[in-house]
């Protein structure tokens, strides 16, 4: 049985739907292309508020290249004889730190933590110092009982 061709009376009653499912199907696209073009660049806008945000945050804690002693401390403050306690430090843009007494190897860290045993109250001082010969201490007795 020969196939029959479609006749143009067939294609003029088709051809309003097709191209009204290609239109349909076009705009739905630019419309899922536009909603992610306009989610990717919501996004981007926040993170670069929370970078600016982390950046503000960092330069305030650790200032404006200036030399900083952010922390300096024991934990626990008060031990036994015998006990263990943390001594932590950190700094900012210094180029040494030095421990007295020099019970452990310091250098530049924002955060460190090292044990001690001390066998009497004891002073730490660290102080820490620059590039340009700038120095900061800081000082906190240790209570051994």
């Amino acid at each position: 049985m020969p196939v029959e061709k479609p006749s143009m009376h067939m294609l003029r009653k088709v051809l309003p739907y097709t191209t009204a499912a290609v239109v349909l199907g076009a705009l739905y696209t630019a419309w899922v292309f536009a909603s992610r073009w306009n989610d990717n660049r919501r996004m981007e806008q926040a993170g670069a508020a929370q970078r600016a945000k982390f950046d503000r945050e960092i330069t305030k804690a650790y200032g404006d290249g200036q030399l900083k002693i952010l922390s300096f401390y024991a934990s626990p403050g008060l031990i036994r004889r015998g006990e263990k306690a943390l001594v932590c430090y950190g700094v900012a843009n210094a180029k040494t730190v030095r421990l007295d007494p020099a019970v452990e190897r310091v250098w530049p860290s924002t955060s460190r933590c090292f044990p001690v045993t001390p066998d009497h109250e004891t002073r730490y001082t660290l102080t820490a110092e620059d590039a340009t010969g700038h120095t900061e201490a800081q000082s906190f007795v240790l209570q051994v009982k």
